[in-house]
């Protein structure tokens, strides 16, 4: 299976805040994206969502579907990182790699909620086929990734 690469990172600092758009981050077990409200796992639960990755294709595709982009970005899914060039798994325990070391375990399909609505009609629908919406993952060894790094499903 080819590589593809990490065209976006993104974090939100506190629930429904805006997203912030990077060139760099540190990922952590312990943290998630470093700075961002999801990624630090509660006592008790089970890190689903730690992380949120999307395919830039899935995205066009849904813009597509929508009949164009109308000044949405990717960010505005609220994901946290955006690869394109690969397909990423669509089962629990699929592990990406991104970078030198960081490796994310796949938990569930990140389904899109009734903000993508809000944003633009149609938008969750869109999102909602084949696993649009991205993945939901958990950290399991952290790594400093930037735009343009290799991404990579781990055997």
């Amino acid at each position: 299976m080819g590589a593809g690469r990490l065209e976006g990172i993104a974090r939100h600092k506190v629930s429904r805040a805006a997203m912030e758009v990077l060139e760099r981050a540190l990922v952590t077990p312990a943290r998630g994206v470093e700075g961002d409200c999801r990624g630090q796992i509660a006592e008790g639960k089970k890190g689903n969502r730690q992380i949120t990755v999307i395919e830039a294709e899935s995205w066009a595709a849904a813009m597509d579907e929508l009949g164009g982009a109308d000044g949405l970005v990717w960010s505005d899914r609220r994901a946290n990182l955006l690869v394109s060039g690969l397909r990423l798994p669509r089962e629990a325990g699929a592990v990406i790699g991104i970078g030198e070391s960081l490796r994310i375990e796949v938990r569930c399909e990140c389904d899109p909620c009734s903000r993508m609505d809000a944003l633009r009609p149609g938008l969750r629908a869109a999102l909602t086929p084949d696993w649009r919406g991205g993945i939901c993952g958990r950290v399991i060894s952290e790594g400093e990734i930037a735009l343009g790094d290799e991404v990579r499903i781990e055997p």
